[in-house]
């Protein structure tokens, strides 16, 4: 075959496939040369040189998908050993050894030096900024990174496991405190509900036996009336509370308390109870210790005096609720009153046993100080009895209760005191009360061994008439009825006694018992008990009022308080 054959076929093929084809050829020991033969057509050299040629190539063209992966794992692994500008690898010594700028990127020293020296001021992997100084040696032999991206994952959901885990303990925690403390709520509301389930059946038995009484004894009961139940006030709800009294000019009752904001007004005061919607209004501070006696004049100034562990006695005005007067008594203070002769006075007793006499128009310290006669005992009760038209006790004066007795100070004139020594059991004695109009006192004693019950002793003042100039008359008083209660007196209970609301003279004695959490009442005539009120908590002190003609009786608990209208 000649070389214008092949030509031709060559020429008709690429021809009839309308498309430019590239063919290998391979031909041994021969030289073809192609002379054009017409301006149309295209003449082709094929020499032994182009042919070799072409046959390196056709290997590189016929790599398939497989090779290629291959291929860019090598380069991968080859990035970690080579230099990013020059593609040669680095060596661990010389001018081509591994350096690394500050961004963290690896070069061969001497290229990274040019680079930087050429004008190149950015890394040239990340465009970071970049100079000649920044550039570090690294001295390892080959560097290869560790893929721990797994571990990292690990731990991360490791810490989220155990923070997910120590909440759950904590919420754990969190419910077993909540639910100790709902069991001991429910054991406290089981003996509440015992509690009321046995005063119910008290109650019951007390109805029983009011039944069985005589006709006469039902006659009186049911013309007396009796004591209903009106309403609770919350008055701390944290407890504190200690002592209790009226103020008729604005109709309201006033309860110590302890501070019910304590971080931000530290102490005690006193908490107003409106009588008229028996709902509690307002709390005014006073004192930094717990109050211990509460008092006010005769004279409608809503002008209140109180007493407290502060070593103070202050005057408050309820009108303002602000302090206007406070004196320092230098020791503890029991309690305190009026003086219902001369308003200008008021008395102070001292935990030592003596009694402070205090001017209102003096503003600087006491007028006079009644020591103790026996013992130095706190004074746990005061009260002043005025001057009456009396056969029996015409005098006023002051008696002045303690632990370990009474004593009467007779006021003759001005700052003059007479004291008698009453004649009351020794170390019992823990209150005493006086009703002015029928010239009686209520003294109470805690149980002990002679009498393992409490009683409460209605005692009648008398004075002996004067015979001889040269004997003064003697102050006494001698019992009239005793009223027993429960076995246990922790607690130092201000009770009280004041003229039945029924009328016809009669007179009501109202104790708190600790043993049954209850205020009990007598009829002092008689010595009956009248019913039994229950409360939540002992009861510490009891206050009778009158509002708008009807009469109430308020009993105090350390965080209640308890109105019962008389009907």
């Amino acid at each position: 075959m000649t070389s214008l054959a092949i030509t031709t076929l060559f020429q008709s093929l690429i021809l009839s496939c309308g498309v430019s084809c590239r063919t290998h050829l391979k031909m041994e020991d021969m030289e073809v040369e192609v002379a054009p033969v017409s301006s149309e057509a295209s003449v082709i050299v094929v020499s032994e040189s182009e042919s070799n040629t072409e046959e390196e190539d056709v290997p590189m063209q016929d790599q398939g998908p497989s090779e290629r992966p291959r291929l860019s794992t090598e380069a991968d692994d080859a990035e970690g050993e080579t230099c990013s500008i020059c593609f040669e690898p680095w060596t661990t010594a010389g001018d081509h050894r591994l350096a690394a700028l500050r961004c963290g990127h690896l070069f061969g020293y001497i290229c990274i030096s040019r680079w930087l020296t050429s004008g190149g001021n950015k890394c040239p992997q990340c465009n970071k900024p970049a100079k000649r100084g920044h550039i570090i040696f690294l001295y390892a032999r080959k560097l290869k990174a560790l893929d721990n991206a797994e571990e990292v994952r690990l731990k991360s959901r490791l810490e989220l496991e155990r923070g997910s885990r120590r909440m759950e303990q904590l919420e754990g925690a969190q419910c077993r405190q909540q639910m100790q403390l709902v069991a001991d709520e429910n054991v406290r509301l089981r003996k509440e509900v015992e509690e009321l389930r046995r005063w119910r059946a008290q109650a019951a038995f007390g109805s029983s036996q009011g039944a069985s009484l005589s006709s006469s004894q039902r006659q009186d009961s049911s013309s007396g009336g009796h004591y209903v139940f009106s309403k609770a006030v919350l008055v701390s709800q944290t407890g504190g509370s200690r002592v209790l009294s009226y103020c008729e000019p604005l109709g309201c009752l006033l309860a110590s308390q302890p501070s019910p904001q304590a971080t931000l007004v530290p102490g005690f005061g006193v908490k107003k109870i409106s009588t008229a919607t028996l709902k509690p209004s307002q709390y005014v501070p006073i004192h930094s210790k717990q109050i211990r006696g509460l008092a006010f004049s005769r004279h409608q100034d809503s002008l209140l005096l109180s007493a407290a562990l502060d070593n103070t006695i202050k005057l408050t005005s309820l009108m303002t609720n602000t302090v206007v007067q406070a004196y320092n008594t230098g020791r503890p203070v029991w309690s305190c009153c009026w003086c219902h002769d001369n308003n200008n006075y008021i008395y102070a007793g001292l935990a030592s046993g003596s009694v402070l006499v205090y001017d209102t128009r003096d503003t600087s310290t006491h007028i006079q100080e009644l020591a103790p006669l026996r013992s130095s005992c706190p004074v746990v009760s005061l009260s002043y009895i005025p001057r009456a038209a009396s056969s029996m006790f015409p005098c006023g004066g002051l008696i002045a209760g303690t632990l370990e007795g009474g004593c009467f100070w007779e006021h003759m004139e001005g700052t003059t005191y007479t004291p008698h020594i009453l004649p009351l059991e020794s170390g019992n004695c823990t209150d005493m009360q006086v009703e002015p109009d029928s010239r009686h006192c209520l003294v109470t004693y805690r149980p002990g061994r002679a009498n393992p019950s409490l009683r409460c002793v209605l005692m009648e003042l008398s004075r002996t008439p004067q015979t001889d100039s040269r004997q003064p008359p003697v102050c006494s008083c001698s019992p009239v009825q005793t009223f027993t209660a429960g076995s246990s007196c922790k607690l130092l209970t201000k009770n009280a006694v004041f003229k039945s609301p029924a009328g016809g003279g009669a007179t009501l004695v109202c104790a708190g018992d600790e043993a049954t959490n209850s205020t009990m009442v007598w009829d002092a005539g008689t010595g009956a008990l009248l019913q039994k009120m229950p409360a939540d908590l002992p009861v510490l002190d009891i206050c009778p009022f009158e509002v708008s003609q009807s009469s109430f009786v308020a009993s105090l608990t350390e965080k209640m308080l308890k109105v019962y209208k008389w009907q």
